[in-house]
């Protein structure tokens, strides 16, 4: 008779009449798991257009403990009564078909594997694996048409049979950090949108009309601005946009104006030309509209720096750049790639979490990656265990990395190990990695010129930070941020990952089994370990630190790579001696 290992991964074995689901019933990480287990429910089969899946391995998110601390107040669920219809979590995972409705028996065979691109759009609409679609954080699940046929194809990632299940389940997570440095910025105004052009007094500028090269926009308004602009827009050759000129505008009537002419959507582009005042810049800000751009023209600095919503840059993808030039065009024609500058200096704030290992850990195995890194954190412990992780490659590749504590440092440590690193230049590029807008405020300064910072963290919309904006067109800064990823991502990373280039799971630090899963919420959301946690949904096993297994499972630490990394060969003599058939 074949091993217990075998028969799982074959399917060879009667299904359970039950299944065990851990669901949000109500607000709160104290109160998920209230009853200390996860909820016995009836396994159900799957609908002619809905395929039954199982989890085979999940990890917890940060962005799980969000939703769960947040319930129906989460932006992805808002107004939801969990008490009616509670929600199971889960996005990162790898998944096993059972078996497949009668509509997609052709395209979905038992024991094929596959991960779940969890952004997913279906009739237009943003629905997320995890939030609104139940999600992995129980033992089946089922998987429906907007999963298998949303409006950009399938969601569901193919994966090869010999990857690791806890492998492909970090592929999510390293899929979003992946993505956060594919960033293109927009080179041009956006062909049928709303562009607003503000002068703030003297001075020529120009409109190039290569800034229309992919099409005009439907709405051109022009407040203040010179003659001179205005003739050479209504000469453009072909342009089309419906055009509003206003004498100027008064920092307390942009709302006004966005609401008038955009209906509250805001601006796509906004472009200030000369040195505005900071409260112009602050309600024009404020009314940018998703994916939209500011941009400013001026030589001199702002009086003060502005507040900004920070959390808008890294989940509506706006945009603020600049340039010292009268040309328009050349504001957006510099505006860089967010990839890591190569033979550059990184830092990366908040580098010894979870995420942010996975950053630094890119950082210093990528190709043409910088040259200098600092990586800064108020956790020693993890500060440690990130130069354990990364130390090696980074001797061998040449990389200097240098590991600081702030508050152990003080300013002026932290000062001068900056002007050490970088010769006094500063930073291209700075990677925020904790959700804090001092930490955002206090780095704009350690930018070099043409510097970008990424504003990884999430941020909740809402949180202002005040930054010197006049450092976009005196400096070439630039600010930008991402949430999520798409499918080409995930399926790049995965290649990555199966190629062995990527090696996903030194990012992972804890392990669990089914019972384990709200204990492992807990531990996410008080930071209890350095990297990643997984669950195995179908053992039963407490959560676990990597390097404390030799306590609980001795035959799975010896199969660790270097006593806390994990390895596939680890993950078979785990489930070898604890699945439950």
């Amino acid at each position: 008779m074949s091993d217990i290992l075998t028969r799982y991964k074959k399917l060879d074995y009667p299904l359970p009449k039950t299944n065990l689901a851990w669901r949000m019933h109500e607000a709160g990480v104290e109160n998920f798991g209230k009853t200390g287990k996860p909820d016995e429910i009836p396994l159900r089969r799957p609908k002619r257009d809905e395929v039954l899946v199982r989890v085979d391995a999940i990890g917890i998110c940060f962005s799980d403990v969000k939703l769960i601390t947040q319930g129906p107040a989460h932006p992805r669920i808002t107004g939801r009564d969990l008490s009616k219809e509670p929600v199971t979590p889960g996005h990162e995972v790898s998944l096993t078909v059972v078996e497949a409705g009668e509509d997609y028996k052709d395209k979905f065979r038992p024991g094929d594997r596959f991960m779940v691109q969890a952004d997913i759009y279906f009739k237009g609409v943003n629905l997320a694996y995890g939030y609104a679609l139940e999600g992995g954080m129980q033992q089946y699940g089922i998987v429906g048409e907007p999963v298998l046929a949303g409006d950009e194809g399938c969601y569901l990632i193919p994966v090869k049979p010999e990857t690791g299940y806890a492998e492909a389940a970090l592929v999510e997570p390293w899929t979003c950090v992946v993505a956060a440095y594919r960033i293109h910025p927009r080179k041009t105004l956006k062909p049928g949108g709303a562009t607003l052009i503000v002068g703030t007094g003297g001075g020529h500028y120009l409109i190039d009309p290569a800034i229309c090269k992919d099409g005009p926009p439907d709405l051109l308004v022009l407040a203040g601005v010179g003659e001179e602009l205005i003739s050479s827009v209504c000469g453009c050759s072909g342009c089309t946009a419906e055009l509003l000129e206003l004498d100027g505008i008064h920092h307390e009537y942009v709302k006004d104006l966005s609401e008038e002419q955009t209906a509250g959507k805001g601006f796509d582009d906004i472009i200030i030309l000369g040195t505005p005042g900071p409260e112009l810049v602050e309600a024009l800000a404020a009314n940018l509209a998703k994916h939209g751009v500011m941009a400013i023209l001026a030589d001199c600095p702002i009086s003060r720096p502005v507040k900004v919503d920070v959390g808008r840059i890294h989940y509506d993808y706006i945009d603020f750049i600049g340039t010292h030039s009268r040309n328009i065009a050349d504001a957006y024609a510099k505006s860089r790639e967010s990839e890591l500058t190569s033979g550059g200096a990184a830092w990366f704030i908040g580098a010894g979490g979870p995420m942010g290992q996975m950053h630094v850990q890119r950082a210093v195995l990528m190709k043409n990656g910088p040259s200098k890194i600092l990586c800064t954190d108020v956790d020693n412990s993890r500060l440690e265990y990130l130069r354990s992780c990364v130390e090696t490659a980074a001797k061998e590749r040449g990389t200097e990395t240098v590991y600081l504590n702030p508050v152990d440092s003080g300013e002026d440590g932290l000062k001068r190990a900056v002007a050490e690193l970088t010769a006094g230049k500063g930073f291209d590029d700075i990677v925020v990695l904790a959700p804090v807008a001092s930490l955002i405020e206090d780095a704009v300064e350690y930018l070099a010129e043409g510097g970008m910072m990424n504003i990884f963290a999430g941020v909740p919309k809402g949180t202002i930070a005040t930054i010197d904006l006049s450092a976009t067109y005196l400096k070439g800064n630039r600010f930008v941020g991402s949430s999520g990823s798409r499918p080409q991502d995930m399926i790049d990373t995965l290649a990555l990952t199966e190629s062995g280039d990527l090696p996903v799971v030194n990012s992972m630090a804890a392990v669990g089994g089914i019972d384990a899963v709200a204990d492992g919420v807990r531990a996410v959301k008080e930071g209890r370990f350095p990297g990643k946690t997984v669950i195995f949904p179908h053992i039963h096993m407490p959560l676990t630190a990597l390097t404390e297994l030799d306590k609980v499972a001795p035959n799975v630490f010896a199969k660790l790579k270097e006593g806390k990394f994990w390895t596939n060969e680890a993950e078979e003599e785990l489930l070898r001696n604890r699945l439950e058939l």
